[in-house]
């Protein structure tokens, strides 16, 4: 890494005010009237939207990183598949008791050969299943096995169970052919009031916080397993699982994981996983598809008995265009939408071929009936004539299928915030080993948390860069400035895009080396905005206005706009334990290495400021780009976990838990690194926070609260405080173009003007 020197190193130069225009506060930039390229560079005669281009390359390159990762995937262990459910995160219950609700709602029916109850059972936390218990009553009708049965997310219990609407009762079926089936309660796909479905708002804190909403369901049939276990009696009964739709894609995962299921049969769910990123955002697993598909999850279940039922899934989509699937817009902005997506299934015979030891798999059009035969041996079909006696109404003023869903989903939403609590103390021990008893023990310790936040949590693809190929033209001129467009080739299908400005006054071949500011643009931002006219207001032009003070500034294109193209993005890269970042990092790489061989930047002073978006990506590139020597987070620094995670009503004016940018949501940083931990990781490097009072980013208390931790480490810690600050100001979700001015004057050893 380079160390940031502390030497003074000033270039004699008559800079003079930057003179305002009286009418227009911007600078007046105008088209350059030739397209001559750079010095050593090619001409560019790339036309239209090359930020879209850009976009589109990325896709390509995901798609075909996919393609590779499937075809590449380790042996499947159940050690692995338990650490990216985030099942290792919490202790599941022990205690193996079914609780009968009150008098009034403990039985929900009664047959001749049936009863049926209302239970619930702890399974980790404060957190329970919650469900129906089907028992067979009378000596006449002994237990023969205990089955769990999974709804869909579409149905309830009472559904499967013969009392609801749905017309596929398969909980009732077996029931009726002598197993005790335990029916626990799906968290719910309907809309809710922030215009996602309940199981991606619960999906959203779960999933920063190194939990699945997927885990915390397993949870539940794991302790519900226990439960029946503990009243088997010195007689055990075999135990199967049988689960359709999103029923099914847990009844799989629980085959694979418990190996007290005795038979498993998945219905509706099963086939290729290469289109993960587009399914329901809570189907999310980072890493899955990199090192599972459900054929590797499958084997894990051989040599006990699996059964996959080739049959349709759910009918769901989430946010359908005309043509009925999920949109990937563009042009348009949809706020407080969730992430679009379908249930779907793809190739479910092709898929269960690749499964390996499959003596005691089957795939079949019979599911239900093929996993009866398969735990039982000789099921019973319900007959013609059953009926309920007694069908126990809810209690007047109560519907109870209605209350028990809303407390499932409290009891997650409030598991979630305990564990934001407890993410603090979780950082603390994961950072254990960092030694800040001298600068060199400081910077030995950290290196390892580097490499940590790269590929773990960033992601790193490990791919070797292109050859620069650089190709540039004249873009537009102003008062004191001249701009090129750049554009570098970085991996197959992906290229680097973005504005060079440089003093008008300055010879590109006179030998002088200048410093450099990358000034990074915010959410649907593109270059053009940090230069000129075009949302001013935010950015202040800081692009133009640095260069009119004697630095090169650069202003990238980074991969963050075009909404749901980019969004979905994010999913396809977390499909395969990677980010939006994995692209965007060696993209800056790339970026400062060019600047670096050219002759007229001083390559050990080259600086990173971005606003908002572009703050977050002062806190996650300059770690891992070295050639950065400072950086400076403008209009984002903030209690980012808390700001993901947090859901309580005063928070959720702040948290992007119930806002659009569904993308935003990063896998375990709650146990790794929050803002304060990032800023570490930019240490000893001069490191700076911008920050306007009136910014609805955070409260300034959050905002001072993490940022007093990084002011810890450089001040008393390594004693180098004077590298380390932080503006406020009275003002909004802007640039202020003081307080960082002056510290990029200082740190980049330049003069300021007069």
């Amino acid at each position: 890494m380079k160390l940031f020197s502390s030497g003074v190193f000033f270039v004699a130069l008559s800079l003079s005010t930057v003179a305002q225009d009286t009418e227009n506060p911007w600078p007046i930039l105008k088209p350059a009237t030739d397209k001559t390229p750079l010095p050593n560079a090619k001409p560019l005669t790339l036309d239209g939207d090359i930020s879209l281009k850009l976009a589109q390359g990325c896709d390509r390159f995901l798609d075909a990183q996919i393609d590779a990762a499937a075809k590449n995937r380790p042996k499947p262990s159940r050690e692995n598949l338990v650490k990216l459910l985030g099942l290792n995160r919490d202790q599941r219950a022990k205690n193996g008791l079914l609780e009968v609700y009150s008098v009034q709602t403990a039985q929900r029916a009664i047959a001749d050969d049936l009863e049926v109850y209302h239970v619930r059972w702890l399974a980790f936390g404060d957190v329970h299943g919650d469900g129906l218990l089907l028992v067979p009553k009378g000596k006449a009708n002994p237990i023969v096995a205990d089955v769990i049965a999974i709804p869909d997310a579409g149905e309830t219990p009472e559904d499967i169970a013969g009392l609801g609407k749905s017309g596929n009762p398969f909980a009732l079926e077996m029931a009726l052919s002598g197993c005790r089936v335990l029916v626990p309660t799906a968290i719910n796909r309907e809309e809710n009031s922030y215009k996602m479905t309940n199981r991606e708002w619960l999906h959203r804190p779960s999933f920063i916080l190194g939990r699945t909403l997927i885990g915390y369901e397993l949870h539940k049939i794991f302790s519900g397993i226990d439960c029946l276990k503990s009243t088997q009696g010195e007689a055990p009964r075999k135990v199967g699982v049988i689960g359709r739709g999103e029923g099914g894609l847990l009844a799989l995962y629980a085959g694979a994981l418990d190996e007290r299921i005795d038979t498993t049969c998945v219905a509706g769910y099963f086939g290729e996983r290469e289109r993960l990123w587009d399914e329901p955002a809570e189907h999310t697993v980072f890493g899955l598809v990199r090192d599972f598909g459900d054929a590797e999850i499958a084997s894990l279940i051989a040599p006990r008995t699996l059964i996959i039922g080739n049959v349709a899934g759910p009918d769901f989509v989430f946010r359908p265009d005309e043509k009925g699937n999920p949109e990937n817009v563009t042009d348009k902005y949809t706020p407080k939408k969730g992430k679009p997506g379908k249930f779907q299934i793809h190739n479910p015979v092709a898929e269960f071929g690749r499964i390996q030891n499959r003596e005691n798999a089957k795939i079949t059009t019979e599911p239900a009936a093929e996993f009866a035969k398969a735990l039982i041996k000789t099921p019973r079909p319900i007959p013609a004539d059953f009926a309920f006696h007694k069908i126990y109404p809810d209690p007047e003023g109560h519907d109870l299928i209605a209350e028990r869903h809303a407390v499932q989903v409290a009891e997650i939403v409030r598991h979630n915030q305990i564990a934001l609590v407890n993410s603090a103390a979780e950082r603390e021990t994961y950072f254990k080993d960092l030694k800040t008893g001298s600068n060199e023990e400081f910077e030995k310790t950290i290196e390892p948390y580097r490499e940590k936040f790269r590929t773990e949590v960033i992601g790193d693809f490990g791919l070797d860069r292109l050859p620069f190929n650089a190709r540039s033209r004249k873009y537009e001129e102003g008062p004191k400035t001249i701009s090129y467009e750049i554009v570098l080739d970085v991996f197959d299908d992906v290229i680097a895009y973005g504005i060079l400005t440089v003093p008008k006054d300055f010879d590109l071949t006179s030998g002088e080396k200048r410093p450099v500011v990358v000034c990074q643009h915010g959410l649907e931002g593109s270059p053009q905005d940090v230069i000129g006219e075009p949302k001013y207001k935010a950015y202040k032009a800081f692009a133009t206005r640095l260069a009119e003070r004697g630095f090169i500034t650069f202003a990238p294109q980074n991969n963050y706009k075009y909404f749901d193209l980019f969004r979905i993005q994010q999913f396809k890269a977390q499909s395969i334990g990677k980010t939006l970042f994995s692209i965007i990092v060696p993209s800056h790489q790339q970026m400062t290495d060019w600047l670096t061989e050219q002759p007229f930047v001083d390559g050990d002073r080259i600086a990173f400021y971005g606003l908002s978006y572009g703050g977050k990506s002062a806190m996650r590139i300059p770690p891992l780009v070295d050639n950065y020597c400072l950086s400076i987070c403008s209009a984002d620094f903030n209690e980012w976990v808390w700001k993901n995670a947090a859901t309580d009503a005063r928070s959720l004016r702040y948290s992007y838990a119930n806002k659009g940018e569904y993308e935003i949501f990063e896998w375990n940083l709650g146990g790794t690194f929050n803002y304060a931990e990032m800023a570490y990781l930019i240490a000893p490097r001069p490191f700076m926070v911008e920050r306007g009072h009136f910014d609805g980013v955070a409260p300034d208390e959050k905002v001072g609260h993490e940022f007093g931790k990084v002011r810890r480490l450089y001040n008393a810690k390594l004693g180098i405080g004077d590298r380390c600050e932080i503006e406020w100001f009275v003002g909004p979700h802007s640039i202020n173009a003081d307080g960082t001015y002056k510290f990029l004057h200082k740190h980049l050893n330049w003069p300021e003007p007069k």
